[in-house]
């Protein structure tokens, strides 16, 4: 401003008056009314004729002081043209003191344009000249210094410009009284450079010090004090202390208030200030109402085009941002810009602060290509205006290095904070805020890439700085200590995490109060922590606290209101409560329609996670559905090549997935893989994921090469950005693993898992839920192997992490316990497994209440009691998890469908077939609505009602039913899948019983070869297939080609599951009973203890296997005639199974039944019918009246009461066993035609010849309708037949039938030449009967067919009293039939597809779990 001076009387002083008052105004930031007094005396003078020295010093003065106001307005055009005017002046009265003014103002406007480098050069060249002019130490050249201190300073070099500040203050400090308002003022400047730096108390040390001069010398009320605590105020704001910010605003608009009233421009700048405290406190009500009080102040003082009105649009832009109002957002970035180009131009920094502004709230909005081109508009202009190494071009830098690391572009965040971290290490030194900063961001990068040691160490480099600058109080302190403990939090040390969040809501709430939204958040941290923990009731208290401050600060329609509602249901959703979880979505999607519109990223990840719940509820439609609606608006905001997109459809193949739809699955993924290859690249960890969700769906569908090559693709990926020894890798080994698990390579899949542990040991310690859950999966394997004791030390392993790290009633302590129960299940140890089961249950019932959980652990208990034979218990544990899920999910839930298959499981174990395949149906007709007719569950099921029809002897039906299945198998898995050779290995078993053994055979061997192609050739399921064709040749008599494919089948299981395992143990147990028929006891008896001697080893010494071996061996000793050695031996089968099952028992009921054979063998027939007295008794109060075993026991007790001579009760007992079986299976059952054959028996006995003669018939029409014509039993039916005649002198008639057996005996693959014999002898009697001479060539025939060993008189018995040779044949219950421990296969069986409680089984190793 020029000097005030007094003029001659040349001047008016009309004109002297406008000077004066313009000058005035000019003081106290009156600008516009300076401006009008100014341009009316400019106006006066141009008017005049003539002018005089005085007038043209005075005009020259005006146009300085013009130019001085329209740079403070920065109205450069204006500026520029006044400085213009001024230096004509100066050329025309050849002041070289007016050539330094000129470059003065000329350096001001340059500095305002942020042309820095033309600033410094004007500043210079003024130096120089006062140099010449007024030598060193003048007041103009600390002035100058004072000039070139405040570029340095906007230029960011604070050294330099303290440098340049010290030199004017040294100046000024030797010419005025310590005391002089312009030490007051270099003070002032100091103090501005030390606030940059964030040394804040040296800051405030020289405010207070500038502060002090100026009211000692202006008194309490000048502007200049207001101002001084106004920059106060911005200090304490820096550090956090609002409240003292606060105070100090309010003592800057007092005097402001007092000294220009309320239409000032200081009191603009008092309310914009306050307002920015306000948006710290998270107060933005308060902060937009003192942003428009102060904008309305600017806009009628100084219009609507002025830079101060663009930073107050600026401001305001950053709260809407803030609340998620990004249209309003952009709206006011765009009138800022628009100000700030009409005045700045094209290349002012504020240009550059606008875009990279806008910028953010594109990155907000996930428009990241958007945001990058505006970075980089702001980094040109940035690199133009600033050079290399200035704040602003380090502060873009480091946006930019957000934007990649959400896209996961790691490498390239890290590169861009490293070039910020250069600058800023180059200009502030080691110890600023902002250093610490980018050390802190550093830190994010590190923890996005699970580096969490890394990230660690970068976050306390970063607290190191904070403390020692900012002191232990302040907001950014908080924020350090809440990333701290996000990380610990990653890293599962929960105590660590919690101890880090508290100190940050320690320091939050000494700063903000209890009511501020950064106290909300660390809430919402301490919340997710607790949620991992499985303390929900803890992380919903936190979350309501969060709520509460929001509410009370942003009200209840804010996009952060919604975020919270979204994650209450997320914990509502993991304990299973799906109706509050989307209640709760539904409210957070309200608030977001209302608040951010239907075409928001924030609405479709609302839809997104509706889908999920109903993804679990099995409402699979209406899941794919949410997600299509949040495709569709992903796809109109993000485009079609987006990342978002791509998880979209990953999300939808995972329903589909689910859906058991694997085509639509791997359509989905590979979508998806096509969008983040082009978006990511072929390195991203995104890609990776990818192809590891391909994985999964191959492993399901049995393509195992295509799983392991597309789990090695992922491996690689992840390899290359992680290094080896990364979580994410451990994730990969564990999927792998599974695959050799599936396969049975459970030394790789244990090889697999090891190196897995090995990663995460070292990475997150020993204490880690990663670790636990790897211990788990191995446990599995060691199940699988049959290693018990290892499999329940390794979940002991696990258990004891998780209580150390997790909440006892954590969901995944609940599923350990599950896992253990399964252990103990499979090992025989009922009661230790429903204790294990009912430790599962307490947990989730006391976390969870009615949730799936609930139902699942009641599931599995059912199954124990169906295993204990306990149906009634079993059935109430189904029908209590079916009401849970019927009350949480939908109807259609495949969860529910697989409850009615177990239940149809217990009734099948009843023999209520008729029960079980209604429950099957049901399941079916929920599979079919909800999967389709081609899902490979819907197969599962039809392979069970299979099953069961194999059971009622329904044959044909059954066989139709499994290709059904087998047909929707070849259509959805792949050719060689497991399940298909499962389906084949089931038919088979139909052909066997059916005595279509080639057919049987068959089967095995395309189950064998699929078997061979995908598991290899050392697979114990490789090993079942060879016992069931062991056990087809065993009853084909081949027991040479029998006992060969026991041997296979026990090379097999020797090399994969080892000597000890039980499984090796059944092959043992069957080949003994090949040798007990071949009448090898000794060889039996070595084979069962070896097999014993494994089951001792591996089970508990009271396994019902133990008692079902004890019984064999008891069958061995009674085919011996050692009765006694027998009853002892069932009598300890027995002891075992009362200890394990109790006495209420089916397989109980078994050894009273084989107790009652034995007497009835030693003729103790009163013994034995109290055995089966015993042994009905409690088949009919478990199984009903009208079970198989039942009529069964009616059959056997029929015999007896035959062989005591007691007709009528025999036929009584016969008929009983008739209707049942008559009821419960089909009408050409071969327990039916036994019946017949055993009242035949009777009615011969009786000497009622037609009537046993009928029921032959009827026999032989059952085995011709079921059985091939010759098999053994329909020659001995023939035989029987035949045999009725002779007693009625009906011998032609008796040579037929004889007749009829030879023939079928002749057809059969390998001739019985002992029967055949007994045939020819039997025609050659019936032909001597006759006279007929042939019978000598008959005799010659038998002797010539096989007479070694061959007796006489065996043949004269049996002719005379032909039944007795039928009595052991037709009494259909021997001794272990009811009990098939020798048929391995229907183990496998039921494990493969005919038990569907694997299906809701508490499982680690879910698909999806690791994805």
């Amino acid at each position: 401003m020029g000097n005030k001076q007094s003029y001659t009387s040349t001047i008016s002083n009309n004109l002297i008056s406008l000077y004066t008052t313009a000058v005035h105004y000019q003081k106290v930031n009156g600008d516009e009314q300076a401006l009008t007094y100014y341009i009316q005396a400019l106006n006066q003078i141009l008017s005049m004729r003539r002018t005089t020295p005085d007038i043209n010093q005075l005009r020259y003065n005006i146009v300085h002081n013009l130019c001085d106001i329209y740079i403070r307005q920065c109205d450069i055009t204006s500026a520029k043209i006044s400085i213009g005017f001024a230096l004509q002046l100066a050329y025309e009265s050849e002041g070289k003191y007016k050539i330094i003014e000129y470059l003065d103002r000329q350096g001001e406007i340059k500095r305002t344009e942020g042309d820095y480098d033309g600033a410094l050069l004007d500043h210079g060249r003024s130096i120089e000249m006062k140099l010449k002019i007024y030598g060193n130490g003048g007041l103009d050249f600390s002035n100058s210094c004072l000039n070139i201190g405040n570029v340095y300073n906007d230029q960011g070099k604070y050294d330099d410009a303290i440098y340049m500040y010290e030199k004017s203050l040294k100046i000024k400090l030797s010419t005025f009284d310590s005391n002089h308002p312009n030490i007051a003022a270099t003070y002032y400047y100091m103090a501005s450079v030390y606030d940059h730096q964030s040394r804040y108390d040296d800051a405030i040390y020289l405010y207070e010090k500038s502060l002090k001069i100026n009211l000692s010398a202006l008194g309490n009320n000048h502007p200049s004090i207001a101002t001084t605590y106004n920059n106060i105020g911005l200090t304490y704001s820096a550090q956090g202390k609002y409240d003292d910010a606060v105070c100090m605003y309010e003592k800057s608009l007092e005097i402001s208030l007092s000294t220009h009233g309320y239409n000032r421009l200081n009191i603009a700048a008092a309310y914009h200030n306050m307002a920015i405290v306000y948006d710290y406190q998270g107060k933005y009500d308060d902060a937009v109402r003192m942003y428009e009080k102060s904008l309305k102040i600017r806009l009628s003082i100084i219009g609507k085009n002025h830079p101060s009105i663009a930073t107050t649009y600026n401001n305001m832009a950053s709260i809407f941002s803030f609340q998620g109002k990004y249209d309003n957002a952009i709206s006011m970035y765009e009138k800022s810009l628009k100000i700030n180009l009409s005045r700045l131009g094209s290349s002012h920094p504020n240009i550059a602060a606008t875009y990279n502004n806008m910028a953010t709230v594109y990155f907000y909005q996930g428009k990241y290509d958007k945001a990058i081109c505006l970075y980089e508009k702001s980094v040109k202009i940035g690199l133009l205006t600033f050079g290399n190494n200035h704040a602003s071009i380090a502060a873009t830098y480091s946006n930019m290095g957000a934007i990649y690391d959400n896209q996961g572009k790691y490498d390239d965040a890290v590169c861009m904070y490293e070039q910020s971290l250069k600058i800023y290490l180059s200009i502030l030194g080691y110890n600023h805020p902002d250093i610490a900063t980018m050390y802190h961001n550093l830190g994010d990068v590190y923890h996005s890439q699970g580096k969490y040691d890394d990230a660690v160490f970068m976050y306390e480099k970063s607290l190191k700085i904070e403390l020692s600058t900012l002191g232990y109080n302040h907001p950014t302190v908080a924020v350090t200590y809440n990333h701290l403990g996000n990380v610990y939090s990653d890293q599962c040390k929960y105590d660590d995490a919690v101890y880090m969040l508290e100190k940050s809501l320690k320091i939050k709430l000494s700063i903000f109060g209890n009511n501020h939204s950064s106290i909300a958040i660390t809430y919402y941290d301490i919340a997710k922590v607790y949620n991992d923990q499985g303390k929900y009731d803890d992380a919903l208290r936190m979350y309501e606290k969060s709520l509460k401050i929001n509410l009370s600060t942003v009200g209840d329609n804010h996009p952060n209101i919604a975020a919270i509602y979204n994650n209450m249901g997320l914990i509502y959703y993991n304990q299973g409560k799906y109706n509050t979880t989307v209640s709760l979505y539904e409210k957070s999607l309200e608030i977001d329609l209302s608040t951010v519109g239907n075409n928001h990223h924030r609405i479709a990840t609302t839809y997104s996670n509706m889908g999920l719940v109903h993804y679990k509820q099995g409402k699979y439609d209406e899941a794919n559905c949410l997600y299509k609606k949040s495709l569709k608006i992903c796809l109109s905001i993000l485009g079609n090549n987006h990342p978002e997109i791509a998880s979209k459809f990953n999300n939808m193949g995972i329903v589909y997935h689910y859906q058991d739809k694997y085509d639509e699955a791997i359509c989905m993924h590979e979508k998806s893989l096509k969008i983040r290859l082009s978006t990511l690249g072929n390195n991203h960890l995104d890609v990776a994921t990818t192809y590891n969700n391909l994985g999964c769906v191959y492993d399901n569908q049995g393509n195992y090469d295509s799983a392991i090559y597309m789990y090695e693709k992922s491996l690689k990926i992840m390899q290359s950005i992680f290094g080896n020894n990364h979580p994410s890798i451990a994730i990969i080994y564990h999927n792998m693993a599974k695959i050799y698990d599936n396969q049975g390579r459970y030394d790789d899949a244990i090889c697999m898992y090891k190196k897995s542990l090995k990663i995460n040991l070292s990475i997150l310690g020993n204490n880690h839920p990663r670790v636990a859950n790897t211990y788990h999966n191995m446990g599995l394997v060691y199940n699988n192997q049959g290693k018990y004791d290892d499999a329940v030390c390794i979940y002991e392993k696990s258990l004891k992490i998780n209580l150390s790290i997790l909440s006892k009633n954590h969901p995944i302590i609940a599923a350990t316990y599950s896992s253990m129960g399964s252990i103990y299940l499979e090992q025989g140890k009922y009661d230790d497994a429903v204790y294990m089961y009912e430790k599962s249950l307490k947990i989730n019932l006391s976390t969870h209440g009615n949730s799936s959980g609930i139902a699942i652990t009641y599931n599995n208990m059912g199954l124990v009691y169906s295993n204990q034979g306990k149906y009634d218990d079993a059935m109430y544990m189904l029908e209590k998890s079916l009401k849970i899920q019927l009350s949480i999910l939908d109807s259609n839930h495949p969860s529910i469908a697989s409850t009615y298959g177990n239940m149809g499981i217990v009734y099948n174990c009843q023999g209520k077939y008729d029960n079980a395949v209604c429950m099957y149906k049901k399941s079916l007709k929920i599979q079919l609505s909800t999967l389709g007719n081609n899902s490979p569950t819907v197969a599962v099921t039809y392979h069970n009602i299979a099953s069961i029809y194999h059971h009622q002897g329904k044959y044909d039906d059954a066989v139709c039913l499994f290709k059904k299945s087998l047909k929707i198998y070849l259509l959805t898995l792949d050719n060689n899948h497991p399940s298909i050779a499962a389906t084949y290995n089931n038919m088979g078993l139909v052909y066997h019983n059916q005595s279509k053994y080639d057919h049987a055979v068959c089967m095995y061997e395309k189950s064998l070869k699929i078997q061979l192609a995908i598991l290899g050739d050392s697979h114990p399921s490789i090993a079942t297939t060879y016992g069931n064709m062991a056990n087809v040749y065993s009853d084909q008599y081949k027991y040479d080609k029998a006992i060969f494919m026991y041997e296979k089948s026990l090379k097999i299981n020797l090399i994969t599951l080892g000597s000890n395992h039980p499984s090796t143990a059944v092959t043992y147990h069957n080949i003994g009973r090949v040798y007990a028929n071949q009448g090898k006891y000794d060889d039996a008896f070595s084979m069962y203890q070896k097999s014993l001697k494994i089951n001792f080893s591996k089970l508990d010494k009271n396994h019902p296997t133990i008692a079902i071996t004890y019984g064999n061996m008891a069958k061995v000793y009674s085919y011996q005639g050692k009765y006694d050695s027998a009853l002892f031996m069932y009598q300890k089968s027995l002891k075992i199974q009362l200890l394990t099952l109790g006495d209420n028992h089916p397989i109980t009921a078994v050894s009273y039944h084989n107790i009652g054979s034995v007497y009835d063998h030693q003729g103790r027939h009163d013994e034995a019918i109290y055995m089966y007295e015993k042994s009905l008794k409690i088949n009919m109060s478990i199984l009903g009246s009208n079970h198989s075993i039942i009529a069964a026991t009616y059959n056997n007790m029929g015999l007896i009461y035959n062989n005591q001579g007691k007709s009528d009760d025999a036929i009584c007992m016969l008929r009983k066993s008739l209707k049942i079986n008559l009821l419960t299976l089909s009408n050409n059952h071969p327990a039916i035609a036994s019946t017949y054959s055993n009242m035949e028996l009777v009615y011969y006995n009786q000497g009622k010849y037609d009537d046993a003669m009928c029921m032959y018939k009827k026999l032989i029409k059952i085995d011709l309708s079921t059985l091939r014509n010759y098999h053994s039993t329909t020659d001995t039916a023939y035989q029987n037949m035949g045999s009725i005649y002779p007693d009625q002198r009906i011998y032609k008639d008796a040579i037929s039938y004889y007749e009829r057996a030879a023939t079928v005996l002749l057809d059969a693959q390998q001739q019985d030449y002992l029967n055949l014999t007994k045939i020819y002898r039997y025609i050659a009697l019936c032909y001597d009967k006759l006279n007929r001479y042939d019978a000598i060539e008959m005799r010659q025939m038998s002797k010539n067919t096989r007479s070694s060993s061959w007796q006489i008189d065996t043949v004269n018995r049996i002719f005379t009293n032909p039944i007795n040779q039928l009595q052991a044949k037709q009494n259909k219950v021997p001794t272990e039939d009811i009990i098939p421990l020798g048929s391995s296969h229907r183990k496998i069986k039921s494990q493969q597809i005919s038990n569907p409680r694997n299906k809701d089984s508490v499982n680690y190793t879910q698909r999806g779990h690791d994805e």
